[in-house]
């Protein structure tokens, strides 16, 4: 009977891992897809946003980190050259940053932090 009790809690937590894992490709990503067919960008808060580009800037930061550069931020032809400008400039507009600041971060050598 000890067993039993002891097996119990492990699995209940891993379902409730499984429960809180998000559903692929996700709510946000559903939502988004459908506000961009519709030509309603303005459907999605850009309070949320915020919190979803913070929140995958700081993962991607992460993995970069620990795993080198050769982490994809998206797959090849995911997004266009014009989405991946503008993004950039406005993550580097949020942060402060100049050209300058972000050509020694370009140009850094992989393992330097």
């Amino acid at each position: 009977m000890a067993a039993s009790r002891r097996t119990t809690p492990k699995r209940a937590g891993k379902r409730a891992q499984k429960a809180s894992r998000p559903q692929a490709p996700g709510a946000f990503c559903t939502r988004v897809r459908e506000a961009l067919k519709r030509g309603a960008p303005d459907a999605i808060p850009d309070r949320e946003l915020q919190q979803v580009l913070t929140a995958a800037a700081k993962i991607y930061a992460a993995k970069v980190e620990r795993r080198g550069h050769d982490v994809a931020p998206f797959a090849p032809g995911a997004v266009t050259a014009t989405e991946t400008v503008v993004t950039a400039c406005g993550m580097i507009r949020a942060a402060d940053l100049n050209m300058f600041d972000v050509a020694i971060w370009f140009h850094r050598p992989q393992g330097i932090d």
